[in-house]
């Protein structure tokens, strides 16, 4: 049975002894989409293995994702959404703001994060009603909250990270080193001690809440302390990508379960669905016509991502650019980035008149797994949101790293330096939300025309080895996810593992 509401147990009441044997995982993700799509993803690889996986969710969020529920019901999978209440109004934001990407303004995410921690009365109230408690739950490394439920519940935890291992290990090494005390401004280059590559960064390109030495452990211990409880980590990568830091990690945590690209092994699994999005030659969209006309490999893919935008200057920059390259292009402009001033700037410029048969403009939601693995396409330019850049990698492709945020510089670093798959477009400091909003495309200063323009060039028409290398990795990537592979082979472990703790 496949539904969305927040009586499970009443559904569930009437199984039989057998299946109240079954093994039933608990997934509690962040309500944010670049944490919620690996998470359903997740759900389905999970569920392939013959496990009842119940995902907690908003009605929104319920709504947004209803095609999971399809998929499951199409492949006899066994998901169910418990649709719990955001309290929205109780932490003064809007109705309806359920998703990081509803938000009014970036100021908001602190009330974000406080509504999100009070779904813990309902989850507990659900959980106190059900028969059989969940074998296991998976949290969210940002809800920390979740420790105190799998406390109180007795249900072993199991914490999912949603960036790469690299990523953690260098926020690691820079926490425990205490190198930040060293450095005197925001443009100093550091190293970062103890890891396998030499990998420098400047305070200007840390997460934010890394910048200021003196608050990093009051920001960070909640979470590290409810990692250190967990029974173990799952983290959405694949150990050939990154070995040696998948390595170092896990003499950080008890346990580690690399079970990714999941984008990619989700994929596989939808495959299997007569609900799979096969798009029929009636509902050929305009960028898949685009694409099915030009040559292989010879088109870049623009995107952003949902929460993170640029400055209307910034994207007008960008849109010529991308004009001055001669590339055929495909550019998809969140509704984040999608300014009234940008707007004005696309009529009285009739640019997509100008670029019309080399270039594509995507307003809003884009398919972009199905974009990326077209033939057609031979680059990706990204603000290296982890999600991202794993579907970059799993394509295959060379990447140009624009990153704005968050651990982004981090995963530029892997991008360019560590997997030699990529080219800088030259960004040096990284901005928060709300200045993006006032300022540039992640920097202090607008992102020219003529960089964005040169870029583009050398990764599309040059750089045969490091192609060549991102063709690998994405052999690898399929390779890790199909039967026998490395992360297909993990989840079995993983599964394994809570099944021994069930008994």
């Amino acid at each position: 049975m496949h539904f969305i509401n927040n009586h499970y147990h009443q559904n569930h009441s009437s199984s039989s002894p057998m299946a109240s044997r079954e093994l039933h995982f608990l997934l509690v993700p962040l309500l944010s989409q670049s944490h919620l799509i690996p998470f359903t993803e997740m759900a389905k690889v999970i569920a392939s293995h013959g496990v009842n996986v119940t995902i907690v969710l908003t009605p929104l969020n319920a709504t947004r994702f209803s095609n999971v529920l399809d998929q499951a019901n199409a492949l006899n999978l066994k998901i169910q959404f418990l649709s719990l209440p955001f309290p929205s109004h109780e932490v003064g934001l809007p109705q309806g703001c359920e998703n990081m990407d509803t938000l009014p303004s970036p100021e908001c995410f602190p009330l974000f994060f406080e509504a999100s921690i009070m779904l813990q009365k309902p989850l507990e109230k659900w959980l106190t009603e059900l028969e059989t408690i969940p074998s296991c739950i998976i949290s969210d490394f940002c809800l920390p909250w979740t420790a105190n439920v799998a406390s109180k519940f007795k249900i072993p935890r199991i914490v999912f990270h949603a960036i790469s291992c690299f990523s953690l290990s260098c926020s690691q090494h820079i926490n425990l080193s205490g190198v930040l005390e060293k450095v005197t401004s925001m443009s100093e280059p550091f190293l970062v001690p103890g890891l396998p590559d030499k990998i420098e960064f400047t305070k200007a390109q840390l997460p934010e809440e890394m910048k200021q030495v003196k608050d990093l452990n009051s920001a960070l211990d909640q979470f590290k302390a409810a990692e250190a409880s967990a029974e173990g980590i799952l983290v959405n990568t694949f150990l050939e990508l990154e070995p040696m830091y998948v390595k170092g990690y896990e003499q950080v945590v008890r346990k580690i379960w690399c079970i990714g690209p999941l984008s990619l092994s989700g994929k596989l699994i939808s495959k299997r669905s007569e609900t799979s999005d096969q798009l029929s030659i009636e509902e050929e969209p305009e960028w898949l016509k685009f694409l099915n006309s030009n040559k292989p490999s010879s088109v870049i893919y623009v995107c952003f991502g949902s929460l993170y935008h640029l400055s209307a200057p910034q994207s007008t920059e960008l849109a010529l650019g991308l004009e001055a390259s001669n590339q055929p292009f495909i550019w998809a402009i969140g509704k984040s980035n999608y300014s009234r001033e940008l707007q004005k700037w696309l009529a009285e410029e009739n640019y997509e008149e100008r670029i019309k048969g080399r270039g594509v403009i995507i307003r809003g939601w884009a398919p972009q797994v199905q974009i990326l693995s077209h033939p057609a396409t031979g680059g990706f330019l990204t603000h290296c949101g982890w999600n991202s850049t794993l579907e970059g990698v799993s394509a295959g492709l060379p990447m140009i790293t624009w990153p704005l945020s968050a651990e982004q510089f981090y995963n530029e670093k892997l991008i360019v330096q560590v997997l030699k798959i990529g080219v800088r477009i030259g960004v040096e400091a990284s901005v928060e939300p709300t200045e993006t909003e006032k300022g540039g495309g992640g920097v202090g200063e607008i992102v020219r025309k003529e960089d964005i323009s040169k870029a583009i060039n050398e990764l599309m028409d040059k750089g045969e080895q490091r192609r060549e290398r991102a063709k690998e990795l994405g052999e690898r990537a399929r390779e890790a996810v199909e039967e026998g592979g490395s992360s297909h082979w993990n989840c079995k472990l993983f599964i394994q593992h809570v099944m021994g703790r069930a008994c």
